[in-house]
């Protein structure tokens, strides 16, 4: 009759239990957080193909995350579609899509206006634990400022009053300036007042101040943009302390940076988001 050596036996089982344990663990600890990236182009000519921020798509891909780029009322195809209010409702369509699909942690990547949405997005209480702002770009409160951007000043001082008027659906004509060219908008004066007026949400050291201290926020700039003299003073050193928050200036101009940036973004992402 065969004799069976019962401690060695359960020695040996448990051994293979632990090792099965251990294996596991990593995957499950990974599979309890999914990042979910929504990625936000730059204003008309940009849009959700634009060969200068599209590259990131692939390479958050890459490291297992959920991306959604989707073409904002702001784009070329779209400029400009409705108001302010009605990308935020979006870009909080978009996050829930990302939640639905698996994700657990939210970050938003702006580039140039994508930007100032981002941070409008967070500081009306959207979700997003972590905001990149690549060559942050838009800025109403400059229109009055900065002396080269009067053509703007002037088309949100017609929209004031023709709101006033009682004229403010009305769809007219007025004028942007995008990266020192300057472009028509055709939209209503309230529409165009949601994106250009300095008091909107759409300016950023408006919303800045408002983004929960919680959310951390990574500001990237490159030495030839235009804004990367002024960008810590405009809005930056607005944002509420946080120990996760990072300023990078990098090479390169405003179309440049999200590909310069991209190894920081990722390396960023993954510490912001770390427990």
């Amino acid at each position: 009759m065969q004799r069976r050596h019962f401690p060695a036996f359960f020695s040996a089982l448990a051994i293979t239990c632990a090792a099965l344990a251990a294996s596991v663990a990593p995957l499950t600890a990974a599979a309890q957080q999914r990042i979910g990236v929504l990625m936000l182009h730059g204003k008309n000519p940009g849009n959700n193909q634009d060969p200068n921020f599209r590259p990131l798509k692939a390479t958050f891909e890459r490291e297992g995350w959920l991306v959604s780029l989707p073409d904002m009322p702001w784009s070329r195809g779209r400029y400009l579609e409705g108001n302010w209010d009605k990308a935020m409702t979006e870009m909080a369509a978009h996050v829930k899509t990302l939640r639905d699909q698996g994700a657990t942690k939210i970050v938003i990547v702006g580039h140039s206006l994508g930007s100032p949405a981002a941070l409008s997005h967070a500081a009306r209480g959207g979700e997003a634990n972590a905001l990149v702002l690549l060559a942050p770009g838009h800025i109403p409160l400059g229109y009055y400022t900065y002396a080269g951007l009067k053509v703007v000043r002037d088309s949100v001082d017609e929209a004031r009053a023709l709101v006033a008027a009682g004229k403010g659906d009305s769809r007219e004509r007025f004028s942007d300036i995008n990266q020192g060219k300057q472009q028509n908008v055709i939209t209503t004066a309230k529409d165009f007042l949601s994106y250009f007026d300095p008091a909107s949400d759409a300016e950023m050291s408006v919303t800045a101040p408002r983004v929960p201290a919680t959310t951390s926020v990574m500001t990237v700039v490159g030495e030839k943009d235009p804004l990367f003299s002024r960008i810590k003073a405009y809005f930056v050193d607005k944002l509420p302390a946080n120990p996760k928050n990072k300023y990078l200036e990098v090479s390169g101009g405003h179309l440049d940076t999200p590909r310069v940036a991209s190894d920081e973004i990722v390396k960023w992402i993954k510490t912001a988001l770390a427990d």
